[in-house]
């Protein structure tokens, strides 16, 4: 088996992967980056788009941000609608934030670009990932690599960027981990559609047949959801059931919107779901955005909460490999702030928006609505979570 050594070990070439072995580049701590699948595969995963400011400010202080500052389109707010309503809420007038929509293919290419520049080792397409020591400060990762080599990496940490399938998380013992996790009775049927967005921010509509959102990628780039029943199947929706579901779901010809249909090169459906591991770190094993968390979509927190961990670690690492431990120590309680805060988020949002088919419950999130539409302090609360706070790294 051939050895390497590194002071980082990284599982996982996603954002959070890359980017955290940019920002320890800037620190000057060495990284070396394992990813089972290919780079052509990570690269064309279609996942979140919208960014937070302070992710926007953590990915241009980084280097990474000169295209998405030319590119990414800027938010002020979103639309909550229902049938007989419908609501602006603003985050710049109501917090001083905004957001941006930037979508994870197009921050990963930035990413990408980045590692290569910098001559960043990145081993794709490996298998038989297995980490070891972690109670020790001599951890190690093996792996077989692309040409059926096995190989050893030798590093002083290891970081857990791996998502929901990879090693890392059940690496941590089951005596130590404690495992909170929630299904959903919902899915969503998500499209990318080639047709100019239908509205000027992201929208959100309740509707009694079921939640519907319309978000955006480009100028020439529609990202399109429906609430379905968990189990869907992709083959079972044409693209004519699924626009015509959008534009009753989405109130097509009323208040001024009508939705514009297009071809769709891209659909999919994702189970919603919650889970939160803790402890974040065990021994020298460090986990970070799905390896510890996953989030239902609907509050847009999953991509920024990944980088927010990143953020934390970086120099809490490079302090660590220089022989103070404090940042290290504390790095699972302050991540775990941020995760609660943005779990509890994204779960209010998701059971205020997706209707059950309970009477009583449809009225109840209908009332909610009402009152996030009337109340400045309730409009003021979505508002601060769905934007963002401030990184405190």
């Amino acid at each position: 088996m051939c050895p390497v050594r590194t002071q980082v070990a990284i599982v996982g070439a996603g954002p959070s992967g890359l980017l955290l072995s940019q920002l320890l580049a800037a620190r000057g701590v060495e990284s070396v980056v394992v990813e089972h699948r290919s780079a052509e595969h990570v690269a064309a995963r279609i996942r979140a788009g919208v960014l937070e400011q302070a992710t926007v400010d953590l990915l241009v202080e980084a280097g990474v941000g000169d295209r998405l500052k030319r590119e990414a389109g800027e938010h002020h707010g979103i639309y909550l609608k229902w049938p007989d309503g419908k609501h602006l809420v603003d985050f710049v007038e109501l917090t001083g934030r905004s957001t941006v929509v930037y979508g994870q293919s197009q921050l990963q290419r930035d990413l990408v670009e980045a590692a290569a520049l910098r001559g960043q080792e990145i081993h794709h397409c490996v298998s038989a990932t297995a980490l070891h020591d972690l109670d020790t400060d001599r951890p190690a990762v093996t792996f077989t690599d692309a040409s059926g080599r096995g190989r050893r990496l030798q590093a002083d940490v290891v970081v857990g960027c791996d998502g929901s399938f990879g090693p890392s998380r059940d690496t941590v013992p089951v005596d130590v981990r404690i495992r909170w996790e929630k299904d959903c009775p919902n899915s969503w049927l998500g499209i990318l559609a080639d047709v100019a967005p239908s509205t000027d921010h992201v929208l959100y509509a309740w509707h009694p047949e079921g939640f519907a959102m319309h978000s955006m990628r480009s100028p020439a780039v529609s990202r399109l959801y429906l609430q379905v029943p968990r189990g869907t199947r992709v083959e079972d929706w044409s693209d004519d059931r699924i626009w015509d579901a959008l534009s009753r779901r989405l109130g097509s010809g009323q208040d001024g919107f009508h939705l514009s249909s297009g071809p769709i090169n891209d659909k999919s459906v994702l189970p919603m779901r919650s889970l939160v591991q803790t402890p974040m770190r065990h021994g020298r094993l460090f986990l970070a955005g799905d390896a510890a968390h996953i989030l239902p979509p609907t509050g847009a927190k999953g991509l920024n909460l990944a980088l927010a961990d990143v953020a934390l670690l970086a120099p809490a690492l490079a302090d660590l490999v220089r022989g103070d431990t404090r940042r290290a120590d504390d790095y699972s309680d302050r991540a775990l702030r941020r995760v609660w805060r943005s779990t509890h988020f994204a779960w209010w949002m998701t059971n205020m928006l997706h209707p059950t088919g309970d009477p009583f419950e449809d009225e109840l999130q209908l009332s909610q609505l009402r009152w996030v539409a009337s109340s400045r302090a309730a409009s003021t609360g979505l508002a601060e979570n769905f934007a963002g706070y401030p990184l405190e790294v």
